[in-house]
């Protein structure tokens, strides 16, 4: 993990913001996300100096994606994570008591089938 991502995790793991529960490196359909509430629909990215210009249309397309599937996404630069750490969690707090579109349903851990009308069950 880089350091960056290592520093603000150690302010997210084990419910240490405000009681909000979040996870590292999950994948949420086609993508590995940094940070993840999924109480609060909540992603946290932390972006260094190459999202600037070589990854910043993919990121883009990423978190349209990942809006459509009712998440919302922070992106923070790793300056931010050193120079402002409370302005930055301060952020992910505010954010966190967004309202947000009822979620999806995301496949369980593992797989198997998600839960749902089961066909002739009306």
């Amino acid at each position: 993990m880089p350091d960056a991502e290592h520093r603000i995790w150690m302010q997210l793991r084990a419910h240490r913001l405000c009681g909000i529960s979040f996870r590292r490196q999950v994948s949420i359909g086609p993508y590995i996300v940094d940070f993840v509430s999924f109480d609060k629909r909540l992603i946290v990215e932390i972006d260094g100096g190459q999202h600037a210009s070589t990854q910043a249309r993919r990121d883009r397309i990423r978190d349209t994606w990942l809006r459509e599937q009712g998440f919302m996404v922070r992106r923070f630069w790793n300056n931010d994570i050193f120079e402002n750490m409370d302005g930055v969690l301060e952020d992910i707090v505010a954010a966190s008591k967004q309202q947000r579109p009822p979620s999806l349903t995301l496949p369980r851990k593992g797989g198997g089938d998600t839960p749902g009308l089961v066909e002739g069950s009306r």
